[in-house]
């Protein structure tokens, strides 16, 4: 469903080697990022999502190139480890922003709303707000906004690193699910190489610019055969 090829990024101003990817994710599929600081994990994602421009490469949707599609109009939605929720408003509200800024909905999409509410746990917390829910339900909400905005790509940028251990198994295990059911692709980005047993058969691991490996996650991080992998997992 979603392919990156030959896509290359250099930040302004630096004259260093470009980095250069070259990915693929199929439909129904978590497919986790890791690697360490800088190595250009997020740099992917904001190049999927268009908030950064690439030098050259694609980025293709069902056969489709989008590089130079807006990013407003692109397939993607994109949660972060800070959720975003406007704390004046309730959970009903934050949600509906997903589909319509202008909070217009039809009651097909009220139902949309309703929908993805009861998926994700929290039927009956409708009209409370932001302030009055837990670091998890919070997190919740802003997934909730995030599927029903509708797109067939899902980036998970760090979005479950405030959570503990447990919240956090629990979340991703709740979107893997849900991204099977909807038959998206979805790439995970965390510092947590266990978060990728749990959400990935496949994980990548990018070093230095570069997506160096895409492996079976349990190999690649039981039986690492490069030695930059190695490094990174210390004495995982």
């Amino acid at each position: 469903m979603l392919e990156i090829e030959q896509l290359c990024y250099r930040f302004a101003g630096d004259h260093s080697e470009n980095m250069k990817f070259d990915l693929s994710v199929g439909a129904g599929e978590v497919l986790s990022l890791i690697g360490p600081s800088g190595s250009g994990k997020s740099t992917l994602l904001s190049l999927i999502a268009g908030f950064l421009k690439p030098e050259r490469g694609h980025i293709r949707v069902h056969g489709q190139a989008i590089e130079h599609i807006p990013a407003s109009q692109r397939p993607v939605t994109i949660v972060f480890q800070q959720h975003n929720l406007f704390p004046h408003l309730d959970l009903f509200t934050n949600v509906a922003l997903g589909i319509n800024p202008s909070l217009k909905l039809s009651q097909q999409q009220d139902q949309v709303i309703i929908d993805a509410l009861d998926s994700l746990g929290l039927t009956g917390l409708e009209n409370r707000k932001p302030g009055e829910l837990s670091g998890g339900q919070r997190q919740r909400v802003a997934l909730a906004r995030a599927l029903v905005r509708d797109r067939s790509i899902l980036l998970l940028d760090e979005a479950f690193a405030a959570l503990g251990p447990a919240l956090r198994a629990e979340l991703i295990t709740l979107v893997k699910a849900l991204v099977e059911r909807k038959q998206m692709a979805a790439l995970l980005v965390s510092h947590q190489p266990r978060d990728a047993l749990i959400a990935s058969d496949r994980t990548a691991f990018i070093h230095d610019g570069r997506v160096i490996a895409v492996q079976p996650t349990r190999q690649l991080l039981e039986n690492p055969d490069l030695v930059e992998v190695r490094t990174y997992l210390g004495s995982m």
